[in-house]
């Protein structure tokens, strides 16, 4: 399992809003899988705090993400599990921390590709 943790300048509500995503949560179950055509099942949603979801009949791999307001900005936890029938090597956390530097983006919608 990986993890990471860091404050970011945005508030809760717009992570919330990035993140409650289903393109962005189908792009991260692809990288955590190393599969473009994982689907991926939310598993918990608690509007605003916490998302858990994991990529469907790949025996565990999934990616939990948890948000509270800290100061002027959000601590962001993310925790990744890599599942048993995953296509690529270990997802670790250089790769969460490259999904923190996407969140914290000054971009409206960094999410989208052009």
């Amino acid at each position: 399992m990986a993890r990471v943790e860091r404050t970011l300048v945005k508030s809760p509500p717009e992570l919330w809003e990035l993140v409650d995503d289903a393109e962005l949560m189908q792009r991260w179950a692809a990288d955590l899988v190393g599969d473009p055509n994982a689907e991926i099942e939310v598993t918990e949603r608690s509007e605003g705090e916490r998302l858990a979801w994991r990529a469907a009949g790949d025996g565990g791999a999934g990616l939990e993400l948890w948000l509270a307001e800290k100061g002027w900005g959000t601590n962001v936890v993310i925790e990744a599990r890599r599942g048993e029938r995953s296509q690529s090597g270990e997802f670790g956390d250089d790769d969460l921390e490259r999904l923190l530097d996407e969140l914290s983006s000054p971009q409206r919608r960094p999410f989208t590709r052009g």
